[in-house]
């Protein structure tokens, strides 16, 4: 069974940071785009940045300068490295990745870690 785990998230206060992980686990071949999403309460859910296997970037114009994502292939896991974070950077994160299963691309969902910024 194909999952991906999400660790990292907790309790911060503005300025401070945080670093998600999140590892694929199960019968993969390999990854594609990988990519992290948030939900704050009340919104729906964004892209917060994405990167694909060849190491393209796309971030969302809010967490430019404060976020990185970065992966190791290897391992078929992404890492978000938050700085600076603000109180509105509150929310559910979720990973998601386009992983090679069985020779097919399917796309996956985390469970979601909790971010919550606050002093």
């Amino acid at each position: 069974q194909v999952q991906l785990m999400e660790s990292g998230g907790g309790l911060v206060q503005p300025g401070g940071s945080l670093r998600l992980s999140c590892a694929a686990s199960g019968s993969i071949s390999g990854s594609e785009t990988m990519a992290w999403y948030r939900r704050a309460p009340g919104n729906q859910r964004e892209l917060v940045a994405s990167i694909d296997r060849g190491g393209t970037i796309n971030y969302e114009d809010s967490v430019k300068g404060r976020f990185t994502i970065s992966r190791d292939n290897a391992k078929n896991t992404v890492y978000l490295q938050m700085n600076s974070l603000k109180p509105e950077d509150t929310a559910v994160y979720y990973c998601n990745a386009d992983l090679l299963v069985t020779d097919k691309l399917r796309n996956y969902w985390g469970q979601g870690t909790q971010v919550t910024v606050s002093s």
